[in-house]
């Protein structure tokens, strides 16, 4: 234990060290940790050199949260407003993976380009040879750019989340609802399943397909729920009841689920690093994407090419028909999630029994619902009966979007504070409460990023608790109809596919010029 003053924080971290501030503490995550976090690595590689106890506090329970003093090393040496934080290696396009000799060793997988915002950090891979990237960051990576947000302020807003964070606690806010909250859902779990398998008995296929897709569609929520440890607080159970809806009822992978969208929380709307808003070559929601950006999630570059122009110009177009088919994509990654995690021996906690227990669960479901296909006597009505039931379940990717198409993808730097990031990309779906099933209570996405372990069916009560918090701060607090929010979103995906429009047809002039000066 010690007093740990900035140039001796930022110096290990260049030499490798993973190292966060919680109030005033510094933790130092050994790299066996930083393997096996539930949460994934990238929720805490998004933190170094940072100050995350907002954070921190948000996605652990009070007992997690008594196991972190075991990574203390020391206090900060902090200026009266709190930590002044470093630029995390991993927003600069540094990581560190093993060598061939087993040891771990800087990479530079990206570089950053210039961008009209000077806080702005956006990501394109490095091309250059590995051989000359064995030094590592330097200090000036760590460094953040000029941000025009004021450090004080945005510790005012940190010190005030605090306060607002203990009212929801002392509001009781955390106890799961157990028999009114899940008791109606789990009422409609079973309604719909029976519904399901009695038209599919009388050979109603598409009555069953669409109860069948209503049944996914509601169940997706109470797995988001489980997958945040916000229904009975405890990793295991929470996660067992995860795998057995979304794996076997499902087909679709929690682990994967979670991986994604931890990350999607903690850098909400950010083009580099939030894999909720990286669509290419479908979707484009910010012209930053024309850039071909790196991808530190999916490691890979999101290829800005004539084809995916095409498809982007005709976005606003084909938004409902792209979204239709969404659930395909579900398995798409989850899949390739499982496909990585078995080569992977830096399994999360729990990830070895979770994972067999997920392979097992999506072959189950597979076998079940291929029978169910089977025995709808045609090819063209076992296709009929997977659009269907596939399809019916699009509204919840309609929800999902609302909450964030339509807001900032700005990069504020890491000065920004947790509760001014959520409020800044987030909103709200405005809905009358008799209708908040069909949004699975998540349409009060703004205090669902604020708390995101909060039990689904107390959103409603916090959120007048936020309001009151964003008024005192003068923080925005966004939220719109359904109709209107429809409308921002595709009024964003049209301005950006027309910019991307111009830009084709900017490289076809290009290109007939070149071909030009040949003949």
């Amino acid at each position: 234990m010690g007093h740990w003053t900035r140039q001796e924080v930022a110096a290990r971290i260049l030499a490798g060290e993973t190292l966060v501030v919680y109030n005033n503490k510094l933790l130092r995550i050994p790299q066996a940790w930083l393997n096996a976090h539930p949460g994934g690595s990238l929720a805490i590689l998004h933190f170094v050199g940072r100050d995350a106890a907002d954070e921190i506090d948000a996605y652990h329970s009070q007992d997690t949260l008594r196991k972190i003093k075991m990574f203390v090393v020391g206090t900060v040496d902090a200026s009266p407003h709190g930590w002044e934080p470093f630029q995390p290696p991993i927003m600069t396009g540094w990581t560190r993976i093993p060598a061939s000799d087993g040891s771990i060793t800087w990479h530079h997988e990206a570089t950053s380009i210039p961008h009209h915002l000077s806080s702005e950090i956006l990501l394109v891979r490095n091309t250059k040879n590995r051989q000359h990237q064995a030094q590592g960051p330097s200090l000036a990576d760590l460094i953040p750019p000029p941000s025009n947000l004021s450090f004080p302020t945005q510790a005012k807003h940190s010190a005030a989340y605090k306060r607002l964070h203990k009212r929801v606690i002392d509001a009781g806010l955390y106890r799961t609802p157990y028999l009114s909250g899940y008791g109606p859902e789990i009422v409609r779990y079973i309604l719909l399943a029976a519904s399901s398998a009695y038209a599919y008995s009388n050979n109603w296929f598409i009555t069953s397909a669409i109860c069948l897709g209503l049944l996914w569609h509601q169940i997706v929520f109470t797995v988001h729920d489980l997958g945040h440890m916000g229904v009975t607080h405890n990793w295991t159970i929470d996660r067992l009841i995860a795998i057995i809806l979304a794996d076997f009822i499902g087909g679709l992978s929690v682990g994967w689920w979670v991986d994604n969208h931890n990350v999607h929380h903690l850098v909400t709307n950010h083009p580099s690093h939030d894999p909720d808003i990286e669509h290419l070559p479908f979707m484009a929601i910010s012209t930053a994407f024309f850039n071909s950006l790196w991808s530190t999630y999916y490691k890979r570059t999101m290829t800005f090419d004539r084809f995916t122009v095409l498809l982007v110009s005709l976005q606003h177009k084909i938004f409902y028909i792209l979204l239709a088919f969404g659930r395909f994509n579900l398995y798409v990654n989850a899949y390739s999630f499982l496909v990585r995690k078995a080569f992977d021996h830096r399994r999360a906690r729990g990830g070895r029994w979770s994972w067999w227990l997920e392979v097992i669960g999506v072959g189950f479901f597979w076998c079940w619902f291929g029978a169910v296909l089977k025995g709808c006597g045609s090819w063209t009505m076992a296709l009929t009966y997977l659009l269907v039931s596939h399809i019916v379940t699009s509204p919840l990717h309609v929800q999902i979007v609302l909450s964030h198409f339509s807001m900032s993808t700005d990069d504020l730097g890491p000065t920004e504070s947790f509760p001014h990031r959520q409020l800044r990309t987030t909103t709200d779906v405005i809905c009358p409460s008799y209708l908040s099933f069909l949004h699975g209570g998540l349409h009060l996405q703004v205090t669902h990023h604020l708390f995101p372990r909060l039990p689904r069916h107390n959103l409603r009560k916090a959120s007048v608790l936020v309001k009151q918090f964003a008024k005192e701060q003068g923080l925005a607090y966004a939220e719109f109809g359904f109709i209107k929010g429809n409308g921002e979103v595709l009024g964003v995906l049209k301005r950006v596919a027309e910019q991307a429009r111009i830009v084709g047809m900017v490289a076809h002039t290009e290109i007939q010029k070149a071909m030009n000066k040949v003949h």
